[in-house]
């Protein structure tokens, strides 16, 4: 199995409705994601994706986030904006817009230096 990773970021706030303490309070991150793409057989020029194509597809669903407040966006009215809800949420935009050959890993979302959460369809 060969696999690529990419990292992009964005900002953008929150507020976690169903949490006590501080993080119930609109407050704002710096986000990191990764994104890791898989695949059986390279292409003919020995990719797995070309790393341009993969960071346009990211970039692309990054962008309805961007300096927004989650908590506004109709996905999230329905879903609290957790890490773990980001990361499912771009997961899914991502892999709409993957190339069918192409298998979608895993997203990872850093909203501290040191705190991630991901998504994956594997168990």
């Amino acid at each position: 199995m060969y696999k690529v990773k990419i990292i992009k970021s964005f900002s953008s706030a929150h507020y976690l409705p169903n949490y006590k303490g501080s993080c119930e309070s609109l407050h704002g991150h710096n986000w990191k994601v990764e994104v890791i793409a898989s695949t059986k057989d390279i292409d003919s020029s020995g990719m797995v994706i070309d790393f341009r194509k993969l960071k346009q597809i990211t970039a692309s669903a990054i962008e309805t986030l961007d300096h927004k407040c989650l908590n506004d966006l109709t996905y999230f009215k329905q879903n609290v904006p957790s890490s773990e809800t980001i990361a499912r949420y771009l997961f899914g935009q991502i892999e709409e817009q993957l190339p069918k050959e192409r298998n979608l890993e895993e997203v990872r979302v850093w909203e501290t230096e040191n705190s991630c959460a991901s998504y994956s369809r594997k168990i």
